[in-house]
Parts: structure tokens; sequence; C-alpha cells
């Protein structure tokens, strides 16, 4: 006799936020097709991409991607596009200082318009987009990074580079580990022990303040 093993499906919806021009579209290409392309057009409203995670023999996680134009955290539609959302990443142009000062309206915002069934934030990761670029502002100082995101309440930061894929599958991992963390799907021992994510740990440090520099 023959036993089959049920195989489950979890569905997350992720947001994609932040300034114009900012890199969420080459972000979302890179981690979804690993493509690359200089000429995308300004997102209008909103767009969608799918990426699936086959996290074990018996479980497939589905990522809803939405890929959220810059100009919409000044409309009312945010709110619609935001509801039900259990994870984000907000992400900033290192060359453009302005795209990191909106960086703390962007996080407000989602806070305000979407939490955790507890009511608690949902997991967001902050990304230094296009850091094979020359960088400017406080992005330059890993110190003060660190303290910006934990007193903005992010679950980690990560320097990246959509043209040159630099941690764009390390930052996707430690947003979804947050993620499933939250839904009791894993423990911390599981991604100590399995390292399924590949997640770095240095001691003393939680494991939600994870974030890699940018070598290239």
């Amino acid at each position: 006799m023959t036993t089959s093993t049920e195989k489950r499906e979890h569905l997350y919806k992720i947001l994609v936020i932040g300034e114009l021009g900012a890199g969420k579209t080459s972000f979302i290409k890179r981690y979804v097709h690993q493509f690359f392309s200089a000429n995308y057009r300004a997102t209008i409203g909103v767009d969608f991409a799918l990426k699936v995670l086959h996290w074990d023999p018996n479980t497939i996680v589905r990522l809803q991607l939405w890929d959220i134009a810059g100009q919409e955290r000044f409309g009312n539609m945010t709110r619609v596009y935001y509801k039900e959302a259990v994870g984000a990443f907000i992400v900033f142009d290192v060359t453009r200082s302005g795209t990191f000062d909106a960086v703390s309206k962007w996080k407000e915002d989602l806070d305000a318009k979407v939490q955790l069934p507890g009511g608690g934030p949902i997991p967001c990761i902050l990304l230094a987009n296009k850091c094979d670029q020359e960088k400017q502002g406080i992005v330059t100082n890993i110190e003060k990074m660190d303290e910006y995101v934990k007193v903005n309440g992010f679950s980690g930061w990560f320097e990246t580079s959509a043209k040159e894929n630099v941690n764009i599958e390390e930052s996707a991992r430690a947003l979804v580990n947050q993620i499933l963390l939250n839904d009791k799907l894993i423990t911390v021992a599981d991604i100590m022990d399995n390292e399924k994510f590949a997640l770095e740990s240095t001691s003393g440090q939680q494991i939600t303040t994870m974030k890699k520099n940018c070598s290239c």
C-alpha cells in the first residue's frame, strides 16, 4: 500500500514600492525573469509578476509581486493596492538622495494602510538599489543605515543592483523567510539548521536585521 503526500501551495502578495525611477520594475524583472533592460518605461498604476518557489518537495510558495508606480503614494488607490499584502520592499536609488528622503513617507503610508492579522506591521525590506553606481547620502555609512532601518521598523536592508544581479535573490529570500515565520510555516531553527535560504547571521544580531553590501 502506498501513501501520497498532499502538496501544499501558499500564495503571498508582496508590494514593491518607492519613488519614480528607483528601479522597482528592474528589480522584479531580474528576480522573476533573470532579465535586465535600461529602457523600462515608467509604470502607470500597478503591474504584476509571479514568482514560484519550490520550498520543499511538498510545498510550493507563489509570490505575487505588485509593482506600484512611484507617484501612487500621492493618490488614494494605494489602500486598495496594499490590501492583503503580507510583505513589502521599499526601493530607493543610491545615486539620488531624494529617493531615500521619501523612504520614511512610503513606510508610514504602508504601515498606516496594511497590517498583519495581529495588528503589527507587515515585514518590509529596504533596498538600496543601483549599488553598481556611485552612492550618495546616508547609504555610504553602513552604521547609520543599520540604525535607520532599526528605528523605522524595517526587517532589514540590502544594497542591490538589478543590472549586475547583486543581492536580488538574497533580499527576496530574506523577506520570504520573514513571511513564512509570521505564517508559522517555519521557525528560526529551520532557517539556522537547514540554511534553506542561505541567510547570514552574525553573533548578537537578530535574524531580522540582515544586510549585504554591494561589492561591485
